[in-house]
């Protein structure tokens, strides 16, 4: 009697650890891009038993790879004031148990994604996994400052799984999607680097703000933020998305350009923070207008008989 009440007290503290290694909040970005592009992939309403399937694959094998990037980087997590919190961080959960975690997601994921949905999402979700957990977190992090630049491809592709999982292909529009997750990935982590530095360099991270300085890095943001902004418009200029799109995404760019200048040109640890805050919702907002503009622009633009 008192094993069982000691389990019940212990249980749900130990998975609210593994929670937390899930990265639920960058997770839930993930997921909400590969849901807008699963409903922007068919006119009207889509499969909801479809969409269902996709985005619990698609959630559960990205939760893996955040599972898997807290297993390979708990040493660096250790030294950084952001990430010392986190459970394997501390030591509270072992690298084995962690393993099994992260593999179990990702076995479910992928076989949710193979049985439910179709091969190619399957396929895709599983070497996305592969580059955020492999290719970004083991070789190009520790290694590059472009670490961010080259990695963002795997950040990229949750519109690709959501388009593949409607369709069955990789459409155009699609594409667009992804480069334009893409090219805001680098503005977006160089603002965090920025406030960040000092972790960053107890980590032993070669992030940009450290190998090329702050005053370069800035710059960059800069330029990113400028070339995102065309890329934003491009959905608007191939006539997939209409003007409610086309406002947001002038709005919304128009802002970020303003804060990038201003981090530019007149650095503070405030304004970075203010940067990087202001790129989840611009992301977040364009994505939501991305979704409105389709399935409202076609009514309000239809003529009124």
């Amino acid at each position: 009697m008192a094993w069982t009440a000691t389990a019940a007290l212990h249980l749900p503290s130990k998975w609210a650890q593994f929670h937390q290694l899930t990265k639920p909040r960058v997770v839930q970005l993930i997921v909400f891009c590969a849901l807008i592009g699963m409903l922007l992939a068919q006119p009207g309403l889509p499969d909801l038993g479809r969409v269902l399937a996709a985005t619990v694959g698609i959630w559960l094998v990205a939760s893996a790879a955040a599972v898997f990037n807290c297993l390979v980087e708990r040493g660096l997590d250790s030294r950084m004031a952001r990430t010392a919190w986190r459970p394997s961080a501390r030591g509270e959960l072992g690298a084995g148990e962690t393993l099994v975690f992260a593999v179990v997601l990702c076995t479910l994921g992928c076989s949710v994604l193979l049985a439910l949905v179709n091969l190619l999402t399957a396929v895709l979700t599983l070497a996305t996994f592969v580059g955020y957990a492999i290719v970004y977190t083991v070789l190009l992090k520790p290694r590059t400052p472009q670490n961010i630049v080259i990695g963002g491809a795997s950040g990229a592709m949750p519109p690709v799984l959501g388009w593949a999982a409607m369709t069955g292909d990789v459409g155009l529009p699609a594409l667009t999607l992804f480069l334009i997750i893409f090219l805001w990935t680098p503005p977006h982590f160089w603002a965090l680097a920025l406030y960040r530095v000092e972790d960053y360099r107890r980590a032993g991270l070669p992030m940009l703000p450290i190998t090329h300085g702050s005053e370069f890095t800035r710059l960059q943001v800069l330029l990113y933020t400028i070339v995102l902004f065309a890329a934003t418009l491009l959905p608007f200029t191939s006539r997939t998305s209409g003007g409610i799109y086309l406002v947001a995404a002038v709005v919304l760019g128009w802002r970020f350009i303003v804060l990038a200048w201003r981090l530019w040109r007149d650095y503070s640890d405030a304004l970075a923070r203010q940067t990087f805050r202001f790129s989840i919702w611009h992301l977040s907002l364009l994505f939501a207008a991305l979704l409105l503009d389709h399935y409202l622009w076609p009514w309000l633009s239809s003529p009124v008989v």
